[in-house]
């Protein structure tokens, strides 16, 4: 099969055909199902893909510790996927959950909580919607 054929079918065909990128990755972004809000942006590698559809709840790959890893076990700050979809290519994935406490390992709804400042030619970030739902020390003892 030439690359164009290959290439037609993932981005307009219906089969599932997830491409990973040289790591064996794709990146995933969460976002709340109830309020549209961007939760996290993570990566997926094949076996994390296949849990999460599997269980329907939110798998990921960490690159920092090479490993899978459950979103919420070791916080309880769980997501149930309620859709996924993939991008035109099949190398990203959107997943819409319903997020159960806090989406960060800050402890904050979501990873997104700092704005970007600009004045003049000085750039800064401020918080925003940056209120804590838990404590990360007390939550990831080590």
């Amino acid at each position: 099969m030439s690359t164009s054929t290959h290439d037609h079918d993932r981005e307009e065909g219906l089969g599932f055909q997830p491409k990973f990128d040289a790591a064996g990755l794709v990146t995933c972004v969460a976002t709340d199902v109830a309020t549209g809000d961007v939760l996290m942006v993570a990566h997926m590698n094949d076996e994390a893909l296949r849990k999460t559809i599997a269980t329907g709840e939110a798998w990921y790959f960490s690159r920092s510790r090479n490993a899978l890893w459950r979103k919420g076990e070791s916080s309880g700050q769980t997501q149930r996927v309620v859709e996924m979809r993939m991008d035109c290519d099949q190398d990203a994935v959107w997943i819409r959950v319903e997020q159960i406490g806090a989406a960060c390992h800050t402890g904050r709804r979501s990873c997104f909580y700092r704005r970007v400042d600009r004045a003049g030619s000085d750039v800064s970030l401020s918080f925003v919607d940056a209120e804590r739902l838990f404590d990360p020390a007390q939550v990831y003892r080590k």
